[in-house]
């Protein structure tokens, strides 16, 4: 039997079978100014829910954030300190990042990897690469290493709840409304570590492109089209709590087998309040 694995041809892997159910929220249209698409075929096709992009959503941010970062400013300090005795390199990872409407920003992050990790290897990170610290890999399993980005929410950059800033080079999705620092596709992609060990190191782009993307684009793509406060903070507590059923290489890997209720129930189950 060849041990060569098998990439499958990206229109079957690409989700089959819309993975939600839309419920019949007061939407509206997105414009093509705003979704910054110069082509309005290559629009995708879907509206946006309301709270996206309301003031309400910015004022839920800072109700939160405000009093979080005051209460956990000295585990933030404890990280730093220990991410400053872990290994040579900054404590904070810096990266710029696309946002809403494709505006690029900078995010922040504890620094898990080693320094000038970007000139050593690919820019995604599967479960035993060799540039993640022995700190890094604790940071990464509880999410600790994201705790910086809280910052970014109280400047506007980004969200409690939204689509995944992107890497400018890696997807051209336009995103109407704020990143977020966790999401629907944060949670069905909760293990991507394990799924992207799976896949060889020169094809690892390949796979990332043709068969992890387009997945997200789809669960973003739902997330803003009926996302309401209540969802977020559904996804909140499923991101604190750690619950939800999570996507596996199984789920990608097989070319017949689509996002479906079985995939990832949590995942529906927030978004669509049930």
């Amino acid at each position: 039997m060849s041990t060569d694995f098998y990439l499958p041809p990206a229109p079957e892997s690409v989700i089959a079978a819309n993975p939600f159910t839309i419920e019949a929220l007061p939407c509206r249209p997105v414009s093509q100014r705003e979704f910054g698409a110069s082509d309005p075929e290559s629009m995708l096709d879907y509206r946006l829910s309301p709270w996206c992009t309301s003031a309400g959503k910015r004022v839920f941010d800072l109700v939160c954030v405000t009093p979080a970062l005051l209460l956990i400013s000295p585990l933030l300090g404890l990280l730093a300190f220990a991410v400053r005795l872990s290994s040579k390199g900054p404590i904070i990872f810096r990266q710029q990042r696309a946002g809403r409407h494709r505006n690029l920003f900078v995010i922040y992050k504890f620094r898990t990897m080693v320094e000038n990790s970007e000139s050593i290897g690919p820019d995604h990170t599967a479960k035993d690469d060799p540039r993640i610290t022995g700190l890094g890999k604790f940071l990464r399993r509880f999410k600790l290493d994201e705790l910086p980005q809280l910052y970014n929410v109280l400047r506007g950059d980004m969200s409690l709840v939204g689509p995944r800033p992107k890497l400018p080079h890696h997807d051209s999705t336009p995103m109407v409304c704020r990143p977020g620092v966790t999401g629907a596709a944060t949670l069905a992609f909760r293990r991507e570590q394990h799924i992207l060990s799976e896949v060889r190191q020169e094809q690892l782009e390949q796979f990332y492109q043709d068969h992890v993307i387009p997945r997200k684009v789809l669960l973003d793509t739902e997330y803003m089209s009926q996302a309401t406060l209540m969802s977020d903070m559904r996804i909140l507590a499923a991101t604190l709590l750690r619950t939800g059923d999570s996507l596996t290489h199984r789920d990608i890997y097989a070319p017949d087998r689509p996002l479906d209720n079985k995939s990832s129930p949590k995942t529906t189950i927030i978004l669509q309040g049930n």
